[in-house]
């Protein structure tokens, strides 16, 4: 289909981690047009963030780049599929869609996030930042990689059996109004009517009840014939803990063990990266007190999920109305309290991404332009980009349009193209 269609290109095969990232930081990028991976979506990582620690990193991330999904996950790739009006499609049918995407041509601004880890490096994240559930079963399933995305349904089950709740500290930033802000997030009201839209959503957003809005254990959502779930026990809650509190910072950040249960981040992992790229005028320094404006939920966690696009995965779509350069970091979070059998439903009607008319009492979600996560469990998984990293705590900002990606012309929804 690229050879029919014009394109001339050269095809370089990756030998090692952090491989790409290295040959973008020393290639020639007036001579081509863009950057593809034929990977998954950990590939597009390294590219990026190779990209942005270039001397030149500015006008190099305008360099666009796009995906040909060969990979388990393959969120971005779903993503753009979406985006080019095609159906839900997975493994071959996607690569076919997305390669003929490619070759109409067209692209869009891409947000990224810069993620400040609790070492002080910095990363570049397209996708997401994960803890709790979603990160567990993304590193645990790595042994399953051979299966391909059945690794992510084994990883799920077995996560479902193992499910733990962690207890720490979620803070946002304020944003513009038009969105389901954080003065929506952790207030035990229902969201204003009429409903709220991100700018150009096709459909109103749904109304949630954010951060519970009711009961803490509502119909079958709690945990009514399973084994009950409690806090990590490596850190119990103190009796008096109140399930979720509201309160601004001001605090610094407790320090934190690193350690994780599983093997840490190698040297060269994304963990390490330390990149130029743009200041984040809304972050102090890790470890200093949030300014002003800033407010905070505490409690126990099933998971946490910072999104930027719409897609956890090629047949996840974990924010509906998220858009390539909305501007927002999109915060999805599961207390504790749920049952297993609740949480396998939230990942089943997010297939269609239909999690949020299920009116789950735990579940929660607000949009912002910046976040800091501070676990207050010792051990525990983190993920940027599906990518492990160092466990403690993290910050991060969006930074609107920064990179730019190839997607091919929209579609309209629903529609074959």
């Amino acid at each position: 289909m690229i050879s029919e269609a014009g394109l001339s290109f050269n095809l370089i095969q990756t030998e090692r981690q952090n491989h790409a990232r290295e040959l973008v930081q020393g290639l020639s990028l007036s001579e081509w047009d863009g950057i593809i991976t034929v990977s998954g979506d950990g590939l597009l990582f390294e590219v990026l963030n190779g990209l942005l620690d270039r001397p030149d990193w500015e006008e190099a991330v305008k360099t666009p780049v796009g995906i040909l999904p060969c990979g388990s996950g393959n969120a971005l790739a779903g993503a753009v599929n979406q985006h080019g009006g095609f159906e839900p499609a997975l493994g071959v049918d996607l690569l076919l869609n997305c390669s003929l995407l490619l070759c109409r041509g067209g692209s869009r601004p891409l947000d990224l996030l810069s993620v400040t880890l609790a070492s002080g490096s910095r990363c570049f994240s397209f996708l997401s930042v994960a803890w709790g559930f979603v990160s567990d079963v993304d590193i645990q399933s790595e042994r399953f990689r051979a299966l391909g995305s059945a690794r992510f349904t084994l990883g799920t089950v077995l996560g479902l059996a193992n499910l733990h709740t962690y207890r720490g500290r979620l803070s946002t930033v304020a944003h513009s109004p038009l969105h389901r802000s954080v003065s929506d997030l952790p207030l035990p009201l229902p969201l204003p009517k009429p409903a709220l839209t991100s700018p150009g959503s096709p459909e109103p957003l749904p109304i949630l009840s954010l951060n519970g809005g009711g009961p803490e254990l509502a119909g079958d959502w709690g945990g009514a014939g399973d084994a009950p779930l409690s806090p990590d026990p490596l850190l119990p809650s103190p009796p008096s803990s109140p399930k979720a509190l509201l309160s601004p910072i001001t605090e610094g950040v407790p320090e934190m063990p690193t350690t994780s249960g599983l093997p840490p981040p190698t040297p060269d992992a994304p963990g390490a990266i330390s990149t130029r790229g743009p200041p984040d005028h809304l972050l102090p320094a890790l470890g200093t007190p949030l300014p002003p404006g800033w407010v905070t939920l505490e409690g126990d966690f099933v998971l946490m999920l910072a999104i930027s696009p719409s897609h956890l995965g090629a047949d996840l779509v974990a924010a509906p109305h998220a858009r390539f350069d909305d501007g927002l970091v999109h915060l999805c979070w599961v207390r504790g309290g749920i049952s297993r059998a609740a949480l396998l439903r939230l990942f089943l009607a997010m297939e269609r991404g239909g999690h949020f008319s299920l009116g789950c009492p735990q579940l929660g979600y607000a949009a912002a332009r910046a976040f800091r996560l501070e676990p207050l469990t010792p051990r525990g998984v983190l993920t940027v980009d599906g990518e492990q990293v160092e466990y403690g705590p993290l910050q991060a900002q969006v930074h609107p349009g920064l990179g730019t990606l190839l997607t091919g012309p929209p579609g309209r929804p629903g529609r074959e193209p």
